[in-house]
C-alpha cells in the first residue's frame, strides 16, 4: 500500500474515534487533486500582480529604472501575454517609464481566460496589416502589430561628469550664488574675493576682478541675457557691473547695507536681493537715483527670478516665503507661505505660462509648483533633502534639481508626473550652485568641496512631443 495514502487514512480513523466535542473540523475533500474555483476571477488583474509578487522590492525598483533596457523588453512581454491569454488587443509596447498607473493594468475585460467563437466569415488578408492564413506563427496580427510597432531608444544620461574642474575657495554658504553661465558660453565663478571666467570653447580662464584691494568678497554673479555684462554682488552691499569682453568695471551700484546674495538681470534692469531685506530693481543705463525698493521679506533675499515673459519677479527668503511682484507695483502681487524653510532654488517654467517651481531648504526638502495666473498651489514633493537650485530643461518638460543635506545629490524630475528621471552623485558637500548652458544640455554644479562638474542631462531631441503634452496645466497667452 503507498505510504501516503495509509497515513491519510489512518489519520482520517483516528479522527473519527475521537469524542465529538473534541473533533476539530475537516474541510470535506473530493479526492486528491485540488481543483480551485476559477468563477469570477479577473484574470487581469491576477495576471498583472503575479509577476510583481514574485520579485523582492529592490527588483521592482530596477525594474522601474528608466535606464534599463529590461524593464521595456519585460513590458512587450507582458502585452505579448495579455493579447494571446486575454485577447487584451494591445498593439504597441507601452512606455515603462511613464505613470505606472497609466500601464499597471493593461486590460481589465470581464471575460474569462477561454472564450470560444464560431467564424463565419474568413477576413480578407492584407499583406500590410493581417498575418498569411498560411502562416505557421502561432501569434495573432494585433501581436504581429505588437512586436513591429517601434520602439523608443532609451533614456540614458551618464551618471558620471564629462568634466571636473577644481575651484578652490568655492564657499560653502547656502545664502550665496556664486556660479552662472552666460550666453556666449562663459562660465564666471565667483571663488573668495575673485571672479573669473572660463570658456567653455577653449578651456581658457582669465580672472576678472579681485575685490581684496577693497576688502571685499564676492556674493553673487549673475549674466545679462546677451552674455555680454555680468554684474557681481559683494558682502558689502555693492553691485559692480563688469564688461567681460573688455575686462572693466562700468559702474558700482549702492543701496544694500548688507551682502547682495541673489541677483537677476531683465532686459536693462537689475534686481538685487540683499541680506537686507530689500530687494533693488534698477535701470543700469539711468543714474543710480530712479530705482524701486521692493520690501516684503523679513530676512534675507536668497532667490530672485524673472518670468520668461519679463512681466513678473520671484523672490525667495529665509523667512520662508515665496513672493511674486509684477513691473508696476511696490508690494507683492502673490505670497506663497506653504514652505517650511529657507526659499533659495526658484525657476519659472518655459514651457507653461505661469508655472512656478520653488525648493525649499533643510526642514522643508519639497518641491511646489505653483500656477501664478490664478494662486493656485499645484503639486508638491518630499525630496528628502535640502532644495538648493532648480532649472528647467529648455528643450523638454523636465527640470533638474540640486539638493545639500543630507545627500548632497543631482536629480533629474519628469513633470508632471514628477518621475525621477535620473539620480546623480559625485559631490562630497551640498550641491549649492547650478548653471545651465546655452545650448540647453549640460549644466554645471558646485559645491563646498570646491569642485565644479559637468554633467550631460538634457537633450534637443525631446522637445518636440513633450513639451506639448495632454497634461499641461496652462494655456501660453499670445
Amino acid at each position: 500500500m503507498d505510504q501516503d495514502y495509509e497515513r491519510r487514512l489512518l489519520r482520517q480513523i483516528n479522527t473519527q474515534n475521537l469524542p465529538p466535542e473534541t473533533r476539530l473540523p475537516v474541510s470535506v475533500k473530493s479526492g486528491d487533486r485540488f481543483i480551485p474555483t476559477r468563477a469570477g476571477s479577473n484574470w487581469s488583474i491576477n495576471f498583472h500582480y503575479a509577476n510583481e509578487n514574485c520579485r523582492s522590492p529592490s527588483q521592482n525598483h530596477k525594474a522601474k529604472d528608466a535606464s534599463s533596457d529590461s524593464s521595456k523588453d519585460a513590458v512587450a512581454y507582458a502585452a505579448l501575454l495579455r493579447n494571446e491569454l486575454l485577447g487584451a488587443g494591445i498593439e504597441t509596447v507601452p512606455d515603462p517609464h511613464t505613470d505606472d498607473r497609466q500601464h499597471a493594468v493593461l486590460c481589465q475585460d470581464s471575460h474569462g481566460l477561454f472564450r470560444y467563437t464560431v467564424l463565419t466569415k474568413r477576413v480578407p488578408f492584407d499583406s500590410d496589416n493581417e498575418v498569411s492564413p498560411y502562416s505557421l506563427s502561432p501569434l495573432s496580427n494585433k501581436s504581429h502589430r505588437l512586436l513591429r510597432s517601434p520602439r523608443k531608444p532609451a533614456r540614458k544620461i551618464s551618471k558620471i561628469p564629462f568634466k571636473v574642474l577644481d575651484a578652490p575657495e568655492l564657499q560653502d554658504d547656502f545664502y550665496l550664488n556664486l556660479v552662472d553661465w552666460s550666453a556666449g558660453n562663459l562660465l564666471s565663478v565667483g571663488l573668495g574675493a575673485c571672479v573669473y571666467l572660463w570658456s567653455a570653447c577653449t578651456s581658457q580662464v582669465t580672472r576678472l576682478c579681485d575685490l581684496s584691494v577693497d576688502g571685499d568678497s564676492v556674493t553673487s554673479v549673475c549674466w545679462n541675457e546677451r552674455g555680454s555684462l555680468v554684474a557681481v554682488g559683494t558682502h558689502k552691499g555693492y553691485v559692480q557691473i563688469w564688461d567681460a569682453a573688455g575686462g572693466r568695471k562700468l559702474t558700482c551700484l549702492e543701496g544694500h547695507s548688507a551682502r547682495v546674495g541673489a541677483l537677476a538681470w531683465n532686459g536693462e534692469q537689475l534686481s538685487s536681493g540683499s541680506r537686507d531685506r530689500v530687494i533693488l530693481q534698477r535701470d543700469v543705463r539711468t543714474p543710480p537715483s530712479a530705482e524701486r525698493r521692493l520690501q516684503g521679506h523679513r530676512q534675507e533675499v536668497c532667490g530672485l527670478k524673472w518670468s520668461p515673459d519679463h512681466q513678473h519677479l520671484a523672490s525667495g527668503g529665509n523667512d520662508n516665503k515665496l513672493l511674486v511682484w509684477n513691473s508696476s507695483s511696490l508690494l507683492p502681487v502673490q505670497q506663497y507661505s506653504d514652505h517650511l524653510a529657507a526659499v533659495k532654488a526658484i525657476a519659472w517654467s518655459p514651457h507653461q505660462h505661469g508655472l512656478l517651481a520653488s525648493g525649499g531648504g533643510t526642514a522643508d526638502r519639497c518641491l511646489r509648483f505653483w500656477n501664478t495666473l490664478t494662486g493656485q498651489a499645484l503639486q508638491s514633493t518630499d525630496t528628502g533633502s535640502q532644495v538648493c537650485n532648480l532649472a528647467w530643461s529648455k528643450h523638454a518638460n523636465e527640470l533638474v534639481s540640486t539638493h545639500g543635506y543630507s545627500q548632497n545629490q543631482i536629480l533629474v524630475w519628469k513633470y508632471p508626473s514628477l518621475t525621477q528621471v535620473a539620480k546623480l552623485t559625485g559631490h562630497s558637500y551640498r550641491v549649492l550652485y547650478l548653471a545651465v548652458s546655452p545650448d540647453g544640455e549640460a549644466i554645471v554644479t558646485g559645491a563646498g568641496d570646491e569642485t565644479l562638474r559637468f554633467w550631460n542631462v538634457f537633450s534637443k531631441t525631446r522637445c518636440t512631443k513633450e513639451s506639448k503634452s495632454v497634461l499641461n496645466l496652462f494655456t501660453r497667452i499670445r
